[in-house]
């Protein structure tokens, strides 16, 4: 794990393998399924540094599909060799993501943890440290950061297993982080909103998370893309 020692934090990425066909399917067109493949592992990527790089953290990666199958294999085995992996389970997404946040508590006891998925490469560890912050110091129960598609980016829990409240909240809607800030509300949780972000699910999102953050690996696979608008790329970050 990288990073300067830091309050212990279990970091939850809820992924699918980015197999061709499997992922980012609402980006073809314009992109074929291998290109939207693409961008999906390069998003994951971006992610998972900025995971691993959080001070403190231990990453749990519970994932959807076939890691073997998937775009960009050996860069995310690399990637994933000092994570613990888990497969997702339940009949829909908020089933997954209470039995993935009940897994967590059992794989890393006693952590906060704080659940990320693979469509925000932009995130940074400060980011990710920061949003942790009010969990650690009990401030909270629960952080919530809504994205602009009226959704949720991020879901923190001092105590993971509290993650059942929001099993039966309904999503991809225009109203699930509303319904989940309810849900966590009416389970007695206390709960402290997080920055807004753009989640990638359309183009456009693509093209507008890209010039957000130039140095990552997600805008140099945008940049590469006929279909998608060109942009300029900064030189990655050191």
């Amino acid at each position: 794990m990288t990073g300067y020692p830091g309050p212990a934090l279990g970091l939850l990425v809820l992924s699918k393998a980015p197999e061709p066909g499997r992922v980012k399917t609402r980006l073809c067109p314009p992109l074929t399924v291998a290109e939207a493949a693409d961008l999906a592992a390069a998003a994951l990527l971006d992610t998972l540094d900025a995971a691993r790089a959080v001070p403190g953290g231990r990453v749990l990666v519970a994932v959807a599909g076939q890691w073997s199958a998937a775009v960009r294999e050996a860069e995310l085995a690399a990637a994933l060799s000092d994570t613990t992996t888990c497969v997702q389970r339940g009949p829909d997404l908020g089933h997954r993501i209470a039995a993935a946040h009940h897994d967590a508590a059992c794989l890393l006891p006693g952590r906060p943890v704080l659940q990320i998925g693979m469509d925000t490469p932009q995130v940074e560890p400060a980011l990710l440290a920061e949003a942790a912050g009010p969990l650690h110091r009990g401030a909270v129960d629960a952080v919530l950061g809504p994205a602009t598609d009226g959704g949720w980016w991020a879901l923190g829990l001092r105590d993971p297993r509290a993650a059942a409240a929001v099993a039966g909240v309904p999503t991809s809607r225009d109203d699930t982080g509303e319904r989940t800030l309810r849900a966590l509300r009416t389970a007695g949780l206390r709960v402290s909103l997080l920055p807004e972000l753009t989640d990638v699910d359309t183009a456009s999102d693509a093209t507008t998370v890209a010039r957000v953050a130039p140095w990552t690996r997600f805008a140099g696979a945008v940049a590469g893309l006929p279909a998608l608008s060109p942009m300029p790329v900064a030189a990655r970050r050191c």
